[in-house]
Parts: C-alpha cells; sequence; structure tokens
C-alpha cells in the first residue's frame, strides 16, 4: 500500500484475480468492490455490519464489508458471491445449485452474505448440524424467508459435498 495524502494504492487479490485501485483513505471495501472494481454482487444494506448482506471473505474469514477499510485488504484475498462460481462464473458451486434447488432465498438481497458465510461454515465443519448451520447465519437478517429454506440449502450441500445425493 502506497499513501498519498488521504489517497491509497489497494492491491488485493479478488476472486482469483490481482486487482488495484488508489482510493480515499476512508473508501471502504463495499466501495471498492462495488464502486471501483464492478464486482455489485456483494450488497450494501444498513452501512453498520448488522444486517449481513455486505459480507466477503477475507483470507478465508467472513468479515463486513461495509465495516471493512479498503485499505485494511491490502495484499488479502478476497472472496465475493461471483468468486463462488466456478468456470469463471459459468456453473454454480454445489452450495449455491443446492440452495437453489431447496428454494432457500426470495427477493435474493440476502442471498450474497448468507453463502459467503456459509461457505467459510462449510470449508470449517463439511459436516454441520443444523444448529450449526442456524448459528453461522445468525449473522445474516432475511426478511422473507424463514430460515428453514436456506437451513436446508446449506445442509444439503454438506451431504453433496461429502458424496450424498444431490
Amino acid at each position: 500500500m502506497t499513501e498519498s495524502s488521504n489517497r491509497v494504492e489497494v492491491r488485493v487479490r479478488v476472486n482469483g484475480r490481482d486487482r488495484a485501485a488508489v482510493v480515499d483513505a476512508r473508501r471502504t471495501l463495499v466501495e471498492l468492490l462495488r464502486e471501483d472494481l464492478a464486482l455489485t454482487g456483494t450488497h450494501v444494506g444498513c452501512e453498520h455490519g448488522v444486517c449481513g448482506s455486505c459480507t466477503v471473505l477475507v483470507d478465508g474469514a467472513s468479515a463486513r464489508a461495509c465495516l471493512t477499510l479498503a485499505a485494511r485488504v491490502d495484499g488479502c484475498a478476497v472472496t465475493t458471491i461471483e468468486g463462488l462460481a466456478g468456470d469463471a462464473g459459468s456453473t454454480m458451486s454445489v452450495l449455491q445449485q443446492s440452495c437453489l434447488e431447496r428454494h432457500s432465498f426470495q427477493c435474493g438481497f440476502c442471498t450474497p452474505g448468507i453463502l459467503i458465510v456459509a461457505t467459510e461454515l462449510l470449508a470449517e465443519n463439511p459436516d454441520p448440524s443444523e444448529a450449526e448451520v442456524r448459528e453461522a447465519i445468525a449473522g445474516n437478517l432475511c426478511r422473507c424467508t424463514g430460515y428453514d429454506s436456506i437451513v436446508a440449502g446449506v445442509l444439503h450441500a454438506a451431504s453433496v459435498a461429502r458424496g450424498g445425493r444431490s
């Protein structure tokens, strides 16, 4: 990271691709992603870190992109919802496909954040219980589904990833 007055250069690996931008030192990660890098899959909801719609993975750990300064991710690897799909976005991940099959989402606003935290959960625990899935997604607000179908999608993805039926 190089700094000139209140502007900083941020170099970050986003979804496996090296990217760089010169931004205001107070710019948030979600602003960097959406406005500077044109990755609009990460949603902006409350801008206070409460709703979870802006959640991304930073070096494999979930982070609220609306609360994270872009300068703090200099040199890090960031995964957004766009990075979950395989073959440069042409195929869905097992998690995405499982949630689609289980009708896990309705309006889609919470989808990116929930899929990101579910990805983090499944990377740490490939065989989570229903309670563990509910705990993992508890910080992500959904006004449409009541969460049961989301939990079903995540559990189904875990089963498929372990070699269970699709």
